[in-house]
């Protein structure tokens, strides 16, 4: 049996704290890989840069230089991190046999790579890691988190409980992926349909090796909403329930106030009638902002703009060592490298 080639895809935004040391443990880690006869000489780490605003790219072109298993891929602008992900697969599928991706803080364990290839090799298309638990976490942090599975499960969107985005694709399975042409991609949600023989490999996280994280709080929520909208037309239709509830309330108490005029009790009442004002006032601003929502998806949908850009392709552009000048700056290292690539 051939040796899988792999293809281990790492977006990147702003990740100078901890991209040399991040390159050096998957570095390690694919050529004990290679070593062992678990994957082909021929694999690649493959680190996809979101439209950094730091020395990212430079480091990520660097290390390319100095190490055949690093190569580099560079979009013109950021996209978000599931954007640059699909970006990475893509380019990568072709010339690979399975795709693992991994964040660039490597708080997910890489030594669980090890076990997701030999799940592949025995026939899994699709190998999901996931977090054995969440001790590590703050209160706030596993309650929402795992609030959020839940959540999406009651909405009727299946998803691999306290996976994230750390998995190995077939590159049949990535070849299906990408005939999902929508512009909102919530790849936790959109992996589990592609159905194909899937399996779990369970992991400790560990501490972030250097820098911030890339998703606070607002970027949680923000991610969170937008998977939420992108799979599910319940939160929708849970606005039309309210909107019977009230409407059949308002005709109880419609009746009621009026049997009270009829009988002569009614008083005039100023706070009733504000709070009622303000209660519907809420609703109806709650119900147009959601159906915006949705309306703003589809009209995204029928952009069909791509998804990103790629400036640079150091994975299918290899540059000629010999022509590239090693001590140039930042700027000139990336004007330099686009020019010999389309040269190529």
């Amino acid at each position: 049996m051939n040796l899988p080639i792999l293809s281990i895809i790492v977006p990147c935004y702003n990740e100078q704290e901890v991209l040399e040391e991040t390159t050096k443990l998957l570095n390690a880690k694919l050529k004990q890989m290679i070593t062992e006869n678990l994957v082909s000489p021929k694999s690649k780490i493959l680190f996809v840069d979101d439209g950094s605003k730091d020395n990212t790219w430079h480091l990520i072109y660097k290390a390319s230089l100095k190490n055949e298993l690093v190569k580099g891929l560079k979009l013109s602008k950021n996209v978000g991190h599931q954007n640059a992900l699909l970006a990475g697969l893509f380019a990568a599928k072709d010339s690979s046999d399975c795709l693992v991706s991994i964040d660039a803080d490597l708080q997910d364990d890489i030594d669980a790579i090890n076990e997701m290839v030999r799940k592949y090799i025995e026939g899994y298309e699709i190998v999901y890691g996931v977090r054995s638990s969440r001790e590590a976490d703050t209160f706030f942090k596993r309650f929402t988190a795992e609030g959020f599975y839940k959540l999406m499960d009651k909405l009727g969107v299946k998803l691999i409980f306290n996976h994230a985005d750390f998995r190995l694709m077939s590159r049949r399975a990535v070849g299906e992926l990408e005939q999902f042409a929508e512009s909102n991609m919530f790849l936790r949600g959109i992996v589990p349909l592609i159905g194909f023989n899937s399996a779990s490999v369970y992991y400790e996280r560990k501490e972030r090796l250097a820098g911030e994280t890339k998703y606070p709080l607002k970027k949680m929520l923000a991610f969170a909403f937008d998977g939420i909208t992108s799979f599910s037309v319940t939160p929708i239709r849970l606005v039309m329930l309210v909107g019977c509830l009230s409407f059949v309330v308002s005709l109880i108490f419609g009746m009621y106030f009026l049997a009270l005029k009829l009988f002569g009790n009614t008083e005039l009442g100023w706070t009733s009638l504000i709070t009622s004002i303000w209660l519907i006032g809420g609703l109806q601003l709650i119900a147009l902002g959601l159906v915006g929502e949705y309306i703003g998806k589809i009209y995204k949908e029928t952009k069909r703009r791509p998804k990103y850009i790629v400036d640079v392709d150091l994975f299918n552009l290899p540059i000629p060592r010999k022509l590239v000048n090693m001590e140039g700056d930042e700027h000139g290292s990336i004007i330099e490298t686009r020019k010999l690539s389309e040269n190529n």
